[in-house]
């Protein structure tokens, strides 16, 4: 599959490939990706069924990170330092351990190799309970998804998935019944427990998330035995969001480390 991307610039320098969350876009991280442009080329991917990347019913970890290194191959990527958030940080890990060879660092913001109980349920019940038919704006769709969705953020969020076509109607810009009916695969583990990446690894953590707990932490670095675990203050599950700044001096500090040296 050829995913869509953002690319923010950087040429020549070492390739770093971002992945957005479920329900997100390459369009979430193009300020973080600006900025790390002066030290990486940058490339923010749009996962399958997400963003301007193709429709298809196959939603399993395994397909999304061979959709991941196919963008390699098509860019002429041998290697790449690769960073993913929520569900693109369970791709990111699934595709490091399976294709260590081609990924030269890794940074998972704000998940954990472990399984998930339900969430974003409502955010699904809510979208898919919204008549498009029937609208003829996003302020309609807001005021639809108030009483369902009621934090006023999260609502943006999810109707940044809204796409105006040419006859002026309105549709999902994700496939939302794939992703419906995938929840609970996207839920698990995207690793088994024989799986390592031993390679240089960054889990940033939301000071506020619940994502990722305190007893999270041994699971981790057994599976990525030299991972460095940071946590950015006054940050939800959202740090390129909630704290730009301060995630962006983690990442710096995290290119410097020399991993020749024990951590």
């Amino acid at each position: 599959m050829k995913l869509a991307y953002r690319y923010f610039g950087g040429e020549g320098k070492e390739p770093l490939v971002i992945l957005h969350g479920l329900l997100g876009s390459s369009r979430n991280w193009t300020n973080i990706g600006k900025a790390l442009a002066e030290r990486y080329e940058v490339f923010a991917l749009d996962l399958r069924n997400h963003g301007d990347s193709p429709h298809a019913p196959e939603m399993d970890f395994d397909t999304l990170a061979r959709d991941v290194v196919g963008f390699f191959d098509e860019q002429g990527i041998q290697r790449a330092h690769l960073m993913g958030h929520s569900l693109g940080g369970k791709v990111a890990m699934h595709l490091a351990v399976t294709f260590f060879r081609r990924v030269d660092s890794l940074i998972v913001v704000d998940i954990a190799p472990k399984d998930y109980p339900p969430y974003h349920a409502d955010d699904f019940d809510a979208m898919n309970a919204l008549d498009l038919t029937t609208l003829a704006n996003r302020k309609q769709a807001d005021e639809f998804l108030t009483a369902r969705v009621p934090d006023f953020g999260q609502r943006q969020f999810l109707l940044t998935n809204l796409k105006r076509e040419k006859d002026g109607s309105l549709r999902w810009g994700i496939n939302l019944n794939v992703l419906t009916g995938s929840l609970g695969t996207m839920r698990l583990n995207s690793l088994m427990e024989q799986d390592r990446f031993s390679g240089p690894t960054l889990f940033v953590l939301g000071e506020h998330s619940h994502f990722v707990r305190q007893e999270d932490h041994d699971q981790i670095r057994e599976h990525f035995p030299r991972a460095i675990i940071k946590t950015i203050a006054d940050s939800g599950h959202n740090p390129h969001i909630d704290q730009p700044k301060a995630l962006l001096a983690t990442l710096e500090d995290f290119s410097k480390v020399d991993w020749g040296c024990e951590i």
